[in-house]
């Protein structure tokens, strides 16, 4: 039997390179109802690894959404020099907290709450997975969500939002965190259409002018749903509506999946299409790359092959 074609690693993305990934590490800080376990994985080998903050999508599924989801997307992340950590936050259904309770379905103010509280536990976070200790950069770190992921790390950049329930103003914006990437992050909050609104009335308030963090956004041109909003750029407002330096990447084809970040062979992948989800995990890896190592050129290069070489997967626009 013939051996099975490897397919050439696409520059700028070097050859992946063996991971571990462990779990669970519990946390326990105050916000929480319930521990915190997360995931960690990384190179099995190298020092000075730049640490990622992953935030998983809300969804329908039971395990997708939380630290044991997005299997592609990490694991291409872990095997190229990354130490990612999964927190599974408090609106998985894995816990099955009462959605009506103080923050209501989302636990929008809990989860960002949970980066903060893995970015000032690193120290032992370290120490309790095999082999990991003293090798993170603590001073390189990024963050990458889905979905209401991706509004978490829309929170950790800058975005403001405003308590459903209160009235109260809330700033979790996370200095420590130097560049994100969010995956269809909900919109401006006054284009909230009514289903979203009686449901997720925390996203009612999604406020970006402040959100300075240098963030890559992406949005597919088939990712639409009436229910969130009317309008067909509607996930595409925290490019639009925030500072520079951002960027926005349209992806031809793709709707809320991508293709099927959220797992492997995963139902919920209405666009099913691992093309797509390995020119995601080569674009987003560039983006991050840079974003941490700014004399690394992996994001200059993949941003002049999107805007120069014929078929792209996406068009892109940076300001």
């Amino acid at each position: 039997m013939s051996e099975p074609t490897i397919k050439p690693h696409r520059p700028p993305v070097p050859a992946p390179t063996r991971f571990i990934s462990y779990s669970a590490v519990s946390l326990a800080p105050p916000h929480r109802i319930k521990p915190m376990e997360i995931r960690v994985s990384a190179p099995v080998e190298g020092e000075r690894l730049p640490v990622l903050l992953f935030s998983h999508g809300h969804g329908a599924s039971n395990f997708l959404s939380s630290m044991r989801g997005y299997g592609p997307l990490v694991d291409f992340y872990a095997s190229h020099g990354f130490a990612v950590i999964q927190p599974t936050h408090q609106d998985s259904k894995t816990l099955a907290l009462d959605p009506t309770g103080p923050e209501g379905a989302l636990f929008v103010r809990s989860r960002a709450q949970d980066m903060h509280a893995i970015v000032d536990d690193l120290d032992r976070i370290e120490t309790e997975v095999p082999g990991l200790a003293g090798r993170l950069d603590k001073t390189r770190i990024a963050a990458v969500g889905h979905s209401l992921g991706a509004h978490t790390v829309a929170m950790l950049a800058g975005m403001k939002v405003t308590d459903a329930k209160t009235g109260e103003a809330i700033d979790l914006s996370e200095s420590r965190v130097r560049t994100a990437v969010m995956f269809s992050p909900p919109g401006d909050g006054r284009d909230l259409a009514a289903w979203a609104k009686e449901h997720y009335p925390e996203l009612g308030s999604n406020d970006f002018s402040g959100m300075n963090c240098p963030s890559l956004v992406l949005t597919g041109d088939g990712d639409f749903s009436a229910n969130f909003s009317e309008r067909q750029d509607w996930r595409a407002d925290a490019y639009r509506l925030s500072p520079a330096p951002k960027c926005l990447l349209t992806l031809f084809g793709a709707q809320h999946s991508f293709g099927g970040i959220s797992g492997y062979d995963v139902k919920e992948a209405t666009d099913e299409n691992p093309a797509l989800v390995a020119e995601v995990q080569r674009i987003t890896w560039a983006y991050l790359r840079s974003g941490l190592f700014p004399d690394d050129p992996a994001w200059r290069i993949i941003a002049d092959e999107l805007t120069t070489a014929p078929n792209p997967p996406g068009k892109l626009a940076c300001k």
